[in-house]
């Protein structure tokens, strides 16, 4: 009896002991190797994982730039300072990056835009796709002013005021989540030392614009004749501005007859 006891013990401690080997053997055998550099550029990243650099959170970015997939700079919330401190860990040196921040590209405000009709419904930009001419302005290409962008910001940069979505320039961080999720396509980033930004982005011929809103781009042209440095023209009948030759002296502002070009 006792014999049959020590036997039983001894073959399940020699099973015990053979898993725990074979375990041991395959850990080793099979352990993923860690880049040491992964997990440095990993702890220099804000750790926001907002998905402006375009990977799924910052231990994505951080792997990508482990095996050089991904520049140095990419994250746009560290900006400058995390982009040399990550090119220090791998060797490199970081590149400046033009600071950029949101912009919403609509001043067509409560006072400013007419309305088909009063709207009570889902309080969500996304959801206005599904309701007669795309949401109750007249204008179907303005901010519908629902917030959805506002809420979707990591960093509560954006107020909706009087109709409008606003970026607060201080707090945005150029994650881009405002970008993607405005279904008009009325936010863009653009170059934060920009001096002329254009508050409108009706493709409607100037009659059209000018009877459904007071703010809105009629392409009339005078800020292209006027720009000195050739930096503004009229596509779709909106004003367009090349932030690359803009060298913000201001003059397309001071000649916008409807007053639609502003500076930051």
């Amino acid at each position: 009896m006792i014999s049959g006891i020590v036997t039983a013990a001894l073959v399940v401690g020699a099973i015990g002991i053979l898993i725990g080997l074979f375990l041991g053997a395959a850990g080793i055998r099979f352990q993923v190797q860690t880049d040491e550099r992964e997990e440095a550029v990993l702890a220099a990243l804000p750790g926001n994982n907002c998905g402006g650099c375009g990977y799924a959170g910052c231990a994505g970015l951080a792997a990508a730039i482990a095996k050089g997939e991904a520049p140095v700079n990419a994250c746009p919330v560290g900006g400058a300072p995390v982009g040399e401190k990550i090119g220090a860990i791998m060797g490199v040196e970081s590149e400046a990056k033009e600071p950029m921040a949101a912009y919403v590209h609509c001043a067509g405000d409560c006072g400013r835009a007419q309305t088909d009709y009063d709207y009570s419904g889902a309080r969500d930009c996304r959801m206005l796709s599904f309701v007669p001419n795309g949401g109750p302005k007249s204008c179907n290409s303005g901010c519908l002013g629902f917030g959805t962008c506002a809420q979707v910001c990591p960093f509560d940069a954006i107020r909706v005021e009087n109709g409008v979505a606003r970026v607060l320039t201080e707090k945005c961080k150029a994650c881009g989540k405002c970008v993607e999720v405005c279904p008009k396509k009325l936010i863009s980033l653009v170059p934060l030392k920009a001096g002329a930004l254009v508050a409108c982005s009706s493709t409607d011929k100037g009659p059209v614009t000018m009877k459904v809103c007071s703010a809105g781009c009629i392409g009339c042209g005078l800020c292209v004749r006027n720009c000195p440095a050739g930096a503004v023209k009229v596509e779709n009948f909106h004003a367009v501005i090349d932030y690359e030759k803009c060298t913000g002296c201001g003059t397309c502002r001071e000649k916008c007859p409807r007053k639609c070009i502003e500076a930051r």
